[in-house]
């Protein structure tokens, strides 16, 4: 059963309004309850809330024994201030769904329409909508909530928009398709002292001098290897803006990303006896922490498989270009215990790229998505 004229009408006016209040990650209450009250009309059989925090699942269950497949997607927004003359622009100042998770969330409520008038043959659906995508928590917190074992899938897919791909286009490979990443904070301690007199401190200067182009030389191997190891400055900060200072604090901010997850232990080693050498040569002490940790996504054959049997049915094109990307996506750690595979659908060749302020996510993806994603779902189930 196809979603029909009149919920497509109803999906973008939905997809409108998710846009119109965007909400940051980890503060998707009002998102999630949306989607709660949108979906209630098509009867799921379980919805659990406060998933990782506010982390929805709509389970969809035909009664007999099968698998599970989760179809998952991103409740939150960005801090960034939209740029547009749309008369569903961001309401909320300084936020912005510059990302289009509000329209893959549309998608997966599509989904349940269609499961809300006829469930699958066998097995269970579980429409998965994820918070705090963008900062890495988000799967990570709903994975390790306890109610989580008990939907926990066999089957796990995800969907991401992509522009400067052609509308409808899709791009779908085996093996690694995002980067695994983390950002490491170091944070140097020495002594402050007067600007007149700095040979009385222990200022973090000369170790930040070093250490900057000394992390980004582990930087080694080709993107097309799997040694590839990318890190990159992003920040660094140096006592008070003030003149009559010799700092004695210092804080420096880098992205580490390489293509597999082991990879990543090897580069987390070498950043880490660096920065503390460094900072040890210079009287320094050296705290180091880690934000926004995102694990590699790698699409698994079986999964990915499914999915090119759906987009072929359905008829839509694909092929494995620009796969996999350096950028980070933490819908890899759904893969850790089911067979999972994401696809990248274009959202048009001059689309506005993901985070940029004039970006919106296009309409006409989805009754594409929902096609492809309820083809793999009756495939498997049904």
């Amino acid at each position: 059963m196809q979603i029909t004229n009149q919920d497509l009408v109803e999906l973008v006016a939905f997809r409108h309004k998710l846009h119109q209040y965007p909400e940051i990650s980890n503060e998707e209450e009002r998102t999630a309850g949306e989607i709660v009250s949108f979906l209630a009309p098509t009867g799921p059989d379980e919805v659990m809330t406060g998933l990782g925090g506010h982390g929805v699942a709509m389970v969809y269950d035909s009664g007999e024994p099968g698998p599970t497949v989760l179809l998952r997607s991103e409740l939150d927004a960005l801090p960034i201030e939209e740029v547009s003359d749309l008369p569903h622009r961001s309401k909320v100042p300084g936020k912005g769904h510059m990302c289009g998770h509000e329209g893959h969330s549309v998608i997966l409520a599509a989904v349940g329409r269609q499961l809300g008038r006829q469930r699958t043959r066998r097995g269970r659906v579980i429409l998965m909508f994820q918070p705090a995508e963008e900062t890495g928590n988000g799967a990570a917190g709903v994975i390790d909530d306890p109610r989580y074992a008990a939907i926990a899938p066999d089957f796990a897919f995800s969907l991401h928009n992509l522009p400067g791909t052609p509308l409808g286009h899709v791009r779908l490979k085996e093996g690694v398709v995002n980067c695994a990443s983390r950002g490491m904070r170091i944070v140097l301690t020495g002594k402050t002292a007067h600007s007149s007199m700095p040979e009385t401190g222990v200022s973090p200067m000369p170790a930040l001098s070093r250490l900057m182009p000394a992390l980004t030389d582990l930087s080694a191997a080709s993107f097309e290897s799997d040694d590839f190891r990318l890190v990159t400055v992003g920040h660094c900060h140096m006592g008070e803006a003030v003149f009559g200072v010799a700092p004695g604090y210092a804080e420096l901010w880098v992205t580490l990303r390489t293509r597999l997850d082991d990879r990543m232990d090897f580069l987390v080693g070498d950043a880490e006896k660096l920065a503390r050498g460094v900072a040890a040569e210079h009287g320094l002490s050296c705290e180091i922490d880690y934000h926004e940790v995102f694990v590699a996504s790698l699409n698994q054959p079986e999964a990915v498989a499914c999915l090119r049997a759906a987009l072929d049915a359905e008829g839509v094109t694909h092929d494995e270009a620009e796969l996999p990307m350096r950028a980070s996506e933490d819908f890899g750690r759904f893969g850790h215990g089911a067979k999972s595979a994401m696809f990248f659908l274009g959202a048009g060749e001059r689309h506005p790229q993901l985070h940029n302020p004039d970006y919106d996510f296009p309409d006409d993806l989805i009754p594409i998505g929902a096609r492809v994603f309820m083809r793999v779902v009756r495939d498997i189930l049904g």
